[in-house]
């Protein structure tokens, strides 16, 4: 047991997903109870479904997800670990959910995303999904509030764009090397406005070497956004001089 657990470890620092994953379900075979291998077999199935642009086949890891997710929350339903698994989960099957069912999902992982932080303040990726929690809530359209408002009680309070930046910043804070929050905090600044603060952190994200498909994606994301951004500033810079 020990030792399959140390080698799905090892596969993960080697972004091996797909192998890991198999090596924590075999662990799972021998003891179905076991923590660390539900929530992290929950995470696995999260970022091997989000690769898939079929929304069948990333539906069906999601759910694999869930399930790990739930039973580890089970166990532990104070775990840092299984509540983020659940939040996580949560936020990434709201992509593919209809409106009543994708806002009920964000309504449910605030208790779930809220504890994750409270147990583990040093964990950068709690902090993350925080901060899109907050972002996300606290731009709900028309719509989107009209229906919270009739059918689930309301829309969650407690959201703001400060506080999602106050959270993105603490896990970049945290981990510096991350990529996904530079993305994500960039994103925040140019949606306030606030073009010079995006352009600092996406120059900034420039430094970073990504190592997935993944980070290179989100690389290559930021550079497009900077460019964007460089533009707009270069347009308005050269207004005012005219």
């Amino acid at each position: 047991m020990r030792k399959l657990l140390a080698e799905a470890r090892a596969l993960q620092r080697q972004y091996r997903d797909s192998e890991a994953l198999d090596k924590y379900e075999q662990v799972l075979r021998q003891d179905d109870k076991n923590y660390e291998a539900l929530w992290q077999a929950a995470l696995l199935n999260l970022s091997i479904g989000r690769r898939y642009t079929d929304e069948t086949r990333k539906s069906a890891y999601y759910t694999m997800a869930r399930g790990y997710a739930e039973r580890s929350w089970a166990l532990r339903q104070e775990g840092p670990e299984s509540n983020y698994a659940v939040a996580l989960t949560l936020y990434n099957q709201a992509t593919l959910l209809r409106a009543k069912d994708r806002l009920r999902a964000y309504r449910d992982m605030k208790a779930y995303v809220f504890m994750a932080v409270a147990r583990r303040p040093d964990w950068s990726e709690a902090w993350q999904l925080l901060g899109r929690w907050h972002y996300r809530v606290d731009h709900y359209n028309l719509l989107e509030r009209a229906f919270s408002g009739l059918f689930l009680g309301g829309r969650p309070d407690g959201a703001s764009s400060r506080k999602a930046i106050d959270a993105l910043q603490r896990a970049q804070e945290l981990n510096p090397q991350r990529i996904e929050v530079y993305y994500d905090l960039a994103r925040v600044f140019e949606n306030q406005d606030r073009r010079a603060q995006a352009l600092d952190i996406l120059r900034r994200a420039a430094t970073l070497t990504p190592f997935t498909t993944e980070e290179l994606e989100i690389s290559r994301r930021c550079r497009n956004l900077r460019e964007k951004l460089e533009r707009k500033v270069g347009r308005q810079t050269s207004g005012k001089q005219s």
